[in-house]
Order: structure tokens, then sequence, then C-alpha cells
């Protein structure tokens, strides 16, 4: 009866033992998984820090505004977007072909076409945000109707921009270009010039400037802004936001051929035209600034 006795102790405590053992490994296991989960989360969160950067080029206005309204939703989807403001037409591409920036928000497609063609850079349209109305604005005359002979009207010199001043010009009744020169337009392609009107040429960052010593002058919508103008309350004549100017026109995201699939790119260029975005233009430019509906 004792040796019975004794074996069943013996047998108790090997079956608790082994238990035990078991129950030991499976605490271990648990809070090596532990360990490891904390780990991933700790790595999670430093990956969610460490924001994907976008270095963007771009005028002062509108395009460096919307864009600082762009940063903080940019954010939200883990991308920080650096913006860097240039005065003049050339340095933006320039820094995008060097791959210096990952993308410009500055110009419009045929500024960029004529760019490509005269330059050599491959910069593409990753899409259209917003469209400028052009204008005519008061310098020392307040109205087109005291135009005289012989007085001044300064516009931008860069082919593109030139050509749409000069068509503008047209339609108002100031010039007659010789037919088909569309696009490419330059004051040698004034036909007819029955005021005698001198046309001054001037780099489009410095048009604004001269208001005070040419009849009128004829703005890109970023400029006129610059310069305190409002298109509805002090544009002369301006072209229309439904005119195929809007379409041919309209203010581009641009990056070097290769990238405008770009994962940020697209992110960025999806903000740009969200509707928090469009409302604020309207609400801010006074119809200088346009959002583009393709």
């Amino acid at each position: 009866m004792k040796k019975k006795l004794l074996s069943l102790l013996v047998a108790g405590i090997l079956v608790t033992g082994t238990l035990s053992g078991c129950g030991a490994a499976k605490e271990d296991t648990t809070d090596a998984n532990s360990a490891a989960t904390s780990e991933n989360v700790e790595a999670t969160d430093a990956k969610n820090t460490e924001n994907k950067v976008i270095k963007v080029a771009a005028s002062s206005t509108p395009h460096a505004e919307i864009l600082a309204k762009a940063k903080d939703i940019l954010a939200k989807q883990g991308y920080d977007l650096e913006v860097t403001e240039f005065e003049d037409y050339v340095q933006p591409n320039e820094v995008v072909e060097s791959g210096e920036f990952d993308a410009n928000y500055f110009q419009h497609i045929p500024y960029l076409d004529s760019f490509n063609k005269e330059k050599g850079t491959h910069i593409v349209n990753a899409g259209g945000i917003h469209y400028e109305p052009f204008g005519i604005y008061p310098g020392t005359k307040k109205s087109l109707d005291d135009l005289a002979d012989g007085d001044t009207i300064a516009v931008p010199n860069d082919t593109t921009n030139e050509a749409r001043a000069l068509l503008l010009l047209q339609d108002n009744g100031i010039i007659t270009l010789k037919e088909g020169a569309g696009l490419e337009a330059t004051v040698n392609d004034i036909a007819k010039n029955p005021k005698n009107i001198k046309i001054v040429e001037l780099e489009a960052a410095q048009v604004a400037r001269v208001v005070g010593e040419n009849a009128f002058v004829v703005l890109n919508g970023n400029y006129a802004l610059e310069a305190g103008f409002s298109v509805s309350k002090d544009a002369l004549a301006y072209e229309k936001s439904d005119s195929e100017a809007a379409k041919t026109y309209v203010n581009i995201i641009g990056v070097k051929e290769g990238n405008e699939n770009n994962e940020a790119i697209k992110a960025l260029v999806d903000v740009l035209k969200s509707d928090e975005i469009k409302n604020y233009i309207n609400e801010t430019y006074d119809g200088a600034v346009v959002p583009f509906d393709e």
C-alpha cells in the first residue's frame, strides 16, 4: 500500500512538473511576442514621423500661397512639402531638369512647350491646377477710350506671354495681327496699328513696375495680384474664364519626364485639385485665379 501511494505521489510530481514546464514555455513566448510587437510599433511610429519630402519651385503669388495651403493636407498623408519661391521664369524649370527639385508650379503649357524647345529640357505636365486671366490694367490712363496716338503699352517679352498680350490687345481693337500669328505672335506680326501705339517689351516680372510710365500694362494674373490689382475691379479688359484661353493657359505642376506618375507627385496634384483648395482659390483671389477643371 505504501509503495502504491509513493508511486502516485511521484507520478503527481512529474505531471505537475510537466505542466509547469509548458506554462513557463508559453509565458516566455508571450514575452518574446510582446517585445517584437513593441519593436514593430516603434518602427511604424518612426516611419510615420519621417514624412517624404516634396521639393517644389514656385512663383510667389498665387502659386506659393496655394502650396502653403496644401502643405498641412499633404502632411496628414505623410508628405513634407518644401516650397522655394523664384522671381523669374527660367530657374524653376532648370532646377527641376537638374533633379534638384521634384516639381515646379508657375507656368502654363505654351510656355512649357516653348521652354523645352528652346532649352532642350524635358519638363512635362503632371496636372493642370488653375487659370489666371490675362488683363489690361490702367497706367497713366484710366480708360481704353483715353488711348491717344503714340501712347505706350507694356507687355511681357517671353514668347508665349507676349503673344497672349498682343492677342488681348487685338481683341480690344487696339492693334491687328497678321493672319495666323497666333500663340507665337510678336511685335513684328502687328499688321495694323492705327494709333501708332508703342509696345514696350519687358521681362514679365518687371511689367507691373512700370505702371506709372505707360498708358497701360498687360499683366499675367500672378503679377497683377502682386501689384495689388483686382481682375474684377481694376482690369479694363481680360480673358474670360469660359474662353479657350482657360484650357490653353492653365497653370500646371511641371516635373521632369518620367516622374509624372511618381506617388508623391500624384498626391500633390490630387490635393491641389481638391475641393478644399478650389474653395480657397475662389475665396482668396477675387477672380484673378480660377480653379481648372479638366
